[in-house]
């Protein structure tokens, strides 16, 4: 987990469907609540790295929630710059023995085709099961990419790009295999859990017997509108402000450092991006046992409203060289946001795009919680490696957390109208 960075404005993708997309749902119509008062959206936030788009700015009730849209088609794949919805499910699949190159196209031609129906607010083409017959499209966002195995599985090995080898190894790592990797990858994201079950229940079904389930991870967020306080940061589980150094798409770097450049290898991934997909586990008990003060220490920011130890407010930069009176670093040379910042790591920098977990109590009422870790970039070796490397050597983080499970995953850029998501690797 890294600190993170957050931007004042909703995505391209978001602010560009929202209003196209109001009042045109084919098969739904958005039920109103009796009662309901005008809050302002607040960014959902997460705990590390760069994160997406808040969705701040604007007072907005809550009956609306159902009506955001998200177009489909476009250059980049929805979900990535989308602002964070309050669900989410990351599924993997592998390929069914037996299927290959155009079992994988047919494939991703369902899956598309279902995706662009189902943000549209539409039904599913076939045997809809009606679970969100009464919502909006409610700001969903069906996102694809392939892991490495899949290029082997589709004999496409010379289209696999460098980018997409293994992971390094890393000594806090504690990976479950069986929750890890995948041939296919899908990330679902909507503002009501309905919503995002039913997409997730129909891309399970349009897999037939082409592909089966690996695994699947369900995750949450802030719901927007509800914090009343205009453009406030989320906390996470720990209960520690989060977002607070999120990119903004405007900003000139950005597209540089999250997406595959047009002119850039292989081809098809032009205009994509590369994920880095992490189950990390919050060892809330020993967490909670800390003081407030000793909590502050490890991360380096305050916990009541999220300002460096050195002092300002949440966006202030801090004075890593300040000293207190007795001597030390006011913040610590292993605080997790000294040393997640993009200048202390070579300016390695990802957008990142979490959700969080709760999984239920163990036997002994542990709970099994923490952040399902997403992060984009354009190269993983320069984006997600460098960091993890440098959390890996000495961050006071890493005694309360557990990397469970991993997966990388590249995702080609968004399809164009009357395409599919893949196809020009898939029809190369």
């Amino acid at each position: 987990m890294a600190d993170q960075f957050h931007p004042e404005a909703p995505s391209r993708e978001e602010g560009t469907a929202r209003g196209s997309r109001q009042g045109s749902f084919s098969r739904r119509r958005l039920l109103g609540t009796a009662g309901a008062t005008g809050l302002a959206l607040g960014a959902a936030g997460g705990a590390a790295g760069y994160a997406a788009a808040s969705t701040g700015g604007t007072d907005t009730p809550l009956t609306s929630l159902g009506a955001g849209a998200v177009m489909f088609h476009g250059k980049h794949q929805p979900g990535i710059t989308t602002p964070l919805q309050a669900r989410g499910h990351l599924v993997a699949f592998d390929l069914a023995a037996g299927a290959g190159l155009r079992e994988a196209a047919a494939l991703l031609r369902r899956w598309s085709a279902t995706a662009r129906r189902l943000m549209a607010g539409e039904a599913a083409t076939h045997d809809d099961t009606d679970v969100a017959r009464d919502a909006g499209p409610s700001s969903l966002t069906v996102t694809f990419g392939f892991g490495h195995s899949f290029f082997a599985r589709t004999g496409l090995e010379k289209q696999r790009p460098v980018a997409l080898d293994p992971l390094p190894d890393f000594s806090s790592d504690r990976l479950d295999k069986a929750r890890s990797n995948g041939d296919l990858w899908v990330q679902v994201g909507a503002n009501d859990a309905l919503v995002a079950f039913h997409a997730l229940r129909a891309l399970q079904k349009d897999a037939g017997g082409a592909a089966r389930v690996r695994w699947q991870m369900n995750g949450f967020n802030r719901t927007p509108g509800a914090t009343a306080q205009e453009g406030l940061t989320a906390r996470n589980l720990m209960g520690q402000i989060d977002g607070t150094r999120n990119p903004k798409p405007s900003e000139s770097d950005f597209d540089r450092r999250v997406f595959v450049p047009a002119a850039g290898e292989p081809a098809w991934m032009a205009n994509g991006s590369y994920a880095v997909v992490r189950r990390i586990r919050m060892l809330l008990d020993d967490w909670e046992k800390l003081s407030g003060k000793a909590q502050e220490g490890v991360i380096g920011r305050r916990k009541s409203d999220g300002a460096p130890l050195t002092g300002g407010t949440e966006t202030t930069e801090p004075d890593l060289e300040r000293t207190g009176a007795d001597g030390k670093l006011v913040i610590p040379l292993d605080a997790h946001s000294r040393i997640t910042r993009p200048d202390q790591n070579g300016g390695a920098a990802m957008l990142r795009r979490p959700f969080s977990f709760h999984d239920g109590f163990d036997a002994d009422g542990v709970p099994d919680a923490g952040l399902l870790f997403v992060c984009w970039q354009a190269d993983p070796l320069r984006g997600f490696v460098p960091v993890q490397r440098k959390l890996d050597r000495g961050d006071a983080l890493s005694a309360f957390i557990r990397h469970e499970s991993s997966g990388l995953f590249a995702v080609p850029g968004g399809a164009a109208e009357g395409e599919y998501v893949g196809q020009r690797l898939l029809e190369a």
